[in-house]
């Protein structure tokens, strides 16, 4: 099923929600909740500018058969899900100051030619993922004219290269300004920020308490979910108007393969980096040194770059990096384990919930290997 066929949520089988967490899930489910009818509260740790959120350090780019160098199948069909389903999303930001920026330009991969052997056994790994998921457009091998065709500012610079068409991005911040300004719109949302709270705080189902609870956040749910753990992510955010990207562009490396995400107003993020660690200080100089010689060597222009932000954050990771919706007891549906796929998994994994909450049951998991845990959750919730 793809999200142009899947029915909406329209009503849900219950008048209230608490949703904890308030990063980019909480964001979407809450506003998903209160759209469908539902009065929800929003209880976050933090403030309204998201600063302890994976989602505000983050590329925010929606690049399926990319990622599958690091990601399997099931993830693969989630970010091709999503890639149709954001715009649907971001058609309901009507409150936003401005439409929130989203491209589906492709991403262009390349490598310098000592980096030839890991760039032909990265080209091998997309190769099987296209044939295990044949709905993603074919992947192009592409030459030194038509890199230059593609991106004119890149020149022969690169002599080979591999073109995913229609992969896409959009602007992380933005995207979590404008759920906020929606949320704060509705007159069935109330926000609590500076209010951090747990499962345990909540009787959901019993009189003056919410129906349902949906914990979404994060790292924060470790003393609940032990088996959480961070991944450290470091970005660089540069002004550099001498650089013309039009699309996401990954260079192949066999240390730190790198990416370049192009944002409007001559606005690039530069990232690569993830350490298995939940560190949260600042970035190492070994490390920014890295990105950013990385990022020159695709464009000579990022040399009068201006730097605006060296920023650090951890994922939050299961064991297995898949992400997961589970409940443990009754009303309470926990979303987590997006790892550095955020973006590009949010909306299958909130699909997947509301049809949950809805029915008891998701025609959409069994596409994105989810079903077992809600199946074990559908016959927890149908216990006496």
């Amino acid at each position: 099923m793809n999200s142009s066929s899947l029915p909406p949520v329209e009503s849900l089988p219950f008048g209230h929600a608490a949703v904890l967490g308030g990063g980019l899930m909480g964001r979407l489910m809450a506003l998903a909740l209160a759209q469908a009818g539902c009065r929800v509260d929003l209880y976050e740790a933090g403030s309204a500018q998201a600063e302890g959120a994976a989602a505000r350090v983050a590329a925010a780019m929606l690049a399926p058969l990319a990622e599958s160098a690091v990601a399997p199948h099931s993830v693969v069909r989630m970010g091709h899900y999503a890639l149709t389903r954001w715009p649907q999303l971001l058609a309901t930001l009507t409150h936003a100051a401005e439409p929130v920026f989203f491209q589906r330009e492709g991403t262009l991969v390349l490598w310098h030619r000592q980096d030839a052997p890991e760039a032909h056994r990265l080209a091998r790994v997309l190769a099987r993922t296209a044939e295990a998921v044949p709905q993603l457009p074919a992947m192009q091998s592409v030459n030194g004219a038509d890199i230059a065709a593609l991106e004119p500012s890149l020149g022969q610079r690169f002599a080979q290269g591999l073109f995913l068409p229609q992969e896409g991005q959009l602007d992380n911040r933005g995207l979590l300004e404008a759920l906020l300004a929606a949320l704060q719109a509705s007159a069935a949302v109330t926000l609590h920020w500076q209010s951090p709270r747990q499962p345990a705080d909540f009787q959901p189902g019993t009189r003056g308490q919410p129906d349902w609870v949906i914990d979404c956040r994060g790292l924060g749910a470790r003393a609940q979910w032990p088996a959480l753990r961070g991944v450290r992510g470091e970005v660089i955010r540069v002004h550099a108007p001498d650089v013309s990207l039009r699309r996401p562009t990954r260079l192949v490396h066999p240390r730190y393969p790198l990416y370049i995400a192009p944002k409007p107003g001559g606005l690039f993020v530069i990232g690569a980096t993830e350490i298995e660690s939940d560190d949260m200080s600042p970035a190492s100089v070994r490390s920014t040194l890295e990105l950013l010689s990385a990022a020159y060597a695709v464009h000579p222009g990022f040399g009068e770059a201006r730097i605006l932000e060296v920023a650090t954050q951890c994922r939050p990771t299961l064991p297995d990096n898949l992400p997961l919706l589970r409940q443990t007891h009754l009303r309470v549906l926990e979303i987590n384990g997006l790892y550095r796929h955020g973006f590009m998994i949010s909306p299958a994994l909130l699909d997947v919930a509301m049809q949950h909450l809805a029915h008891g049951h998701s025609t959409l998991a069994p596409q994105f290997d989810l079903a077992p845990a809600l199946h074990a959750a559908a016959a927890l919730e149908s216990t006496p």
